[in-house]
């Protein structure tokens, strides 16, 4: 039996019909939304510096003596070995930004250098909200107070002792 070209031909596209190249390809849709949101920037402010008022040491050898002034104002100065007297005032800041948004508050700990003496210092350790919900957008924004404590001693130098804040705010 002889082949002839033609045949042959017609046999291959026969087979070309029936036995598929290749799939056809089946394209799939999904939908996804898109949203951003912006916020304004945050803006902060010093209302008011922090006062402890004045801390009169006691006689003999004594340590470990805590002044505390918390978040709302309330003086805590129970050690038989320190008398608390005069104004106290917490500090007050001032963050604007976009309404209903949390603002993270970082505060730390100060270093308070003696006015009189450098080599004499104190920590103030703070005691700051961690974060707060802006009410509002921009102006007024919202106030948050730092209060904070120091550890004294017999041997605390006298004389005015002085730091600075390194307070932050983010979203």
């Amino acid at each position: 039996m002889r082949w002839n070209v033609t045949k042959l031909a017609l046999m291959l596209i026969a087979l070309a019909g029936v036995l598929p190249i290749g799939a056809a390809a089946h394209a799939a849709t999904a939908v996804a939304q898109v949203t951003a949101q912006g916020v304004k920037p945050l803006i902060l402010t010093k209302v008011q510096d922090l006062d402890f008022g004045s801390v009169t040491l006691g006689t003999g050898v004594w340590s470990n003596a805590t002044v505390a002034l918390s978040q709302a104002g309330a003086l805590t100065c129970t050690n038989p070995n320190i008398t608390c007297t005069g104004a106290t005032t917490v500090a007050i800041y001032n963050v604007q930004g976009s309404k209903q948004q949390a603002v993270r508050i970082s505060a730390p700990n100060v270093t308070l250098v003696n006015q009189s003496d450098s080599s004499q210092t104190l920590t103030l350790v703070t005691d700051a909200p961690a974060d707060l919900v802006l009410a509002n957008n921009g102006f007024p924004g919202s106030d948050f107070s730092i209060g904070g404590s120091v550890t004294i001693n017999s041997t605390t130098a006298a004389g005015v002792y002085v730091g600075t804040f390194n307070v932050t705010v983010d979203y």
